[in-house]
């Protein structure tokens, strides 16, 4: 009995053991994390003092560094660019009001040239001539605007020296076709009174009407039943 036994445990067919360590799973598990974690650090040394040998991380200083510098440049530039739009602006905006009161004194020059010129001739028909007239008529003028408005001027003296005071009355003729017929057509209010000593102006608009064409204009000078003065001038 003690031979087949014996025999069982030395052969094949003898039983299956398990050898089971005496170290509780808790204090596996905390020596496995240590070993892991302890690996994990030897390999980040490694990785660092890698890089270190390769020289990565003075490249990368170098890089960030230039960008840096970059980017402190780009941030100039914008600046200046900025600030000569603004300037710009300013010296557009200046150039403009000046150009503007330019414009404006021009045109008031321009308006003053054209008086002056108009008080010239006025003054150069008050120079008396060898004429015997009591009264005349110097420069008539007659302008259509628009087509719609007729402005009209006259200088009326009497080119003598000490002349009595005149009085009597100013006719204004308007003549030229509508629709292709002929048209006349006196001032609207009438003849004008006229009273004065040396010389005398006069000026006027008057409406015309629906498709008149303005061919002349003529003036007269009424004392009375008598005609003093007369003008015309064509269009």
């Amino acid at each position: 009995m003690r031979f087949k036994l014996l025999r069982r445990r030395l052969t094949i067919s003898a039983p299956r053991v398990a050898v089971r360590s005496a170290m509780p799973w808790p204090l596996r598990w905390a020596a496995a994390a240590i070993v892991l974690g302890f690996c994990g650090a030897i390999s980040l040394w490694a990785f660092e003092i890698g890089r270190n040998i390769a020289g990565l991380d003075t490249a990368a200083e170098r890089e960030l560094l230039r960008l840096r510098k970059e980017v402190v440049e780009l941030r100039e530039e914008r600046e200046r660019i900025q600030s000569e739009l603004n300037t710009s602006g300013s010296r557009i905006t200046t150039e403009k009001a000046a150009q503007e009161r330019l414009t404006a004194q021009i045109r008031v020059l321009e308006a003053e040239n054209r008086a002056l010129r108009d008080d010239l001739g006025f003054f150069e028909k008050l120079i008396p001539t060898a004429s015997a007239e009591a009264v005349a008529i110097r420069g008539l003028q007659a302008e259509v605007l628009a087509g719609s408005q007729l402005r009209w001027q006259v200088l009326v003296l009497q080119p003598v020296k000490n002349a009595p005071e005149f009085h009597g009355r100013l006719e204004l003729s308007i003549a030229g076709t509508q629709d292709g017929r002929p048209w006349t057509m006196q001032l609207p209010g009438g003849a004008q009174p006229l009273s004065f000593r040396q010389y005398r102006r006069i000026e006027g608009m008057v409406d015309l009407p629906a498709n008149a064409v303005v061919q002349n204009v003529s003036a007269r000078v009424v004392e009375g039943n008598a005609t003093r003065a007369m003008q015309s001038i064509p269009l």
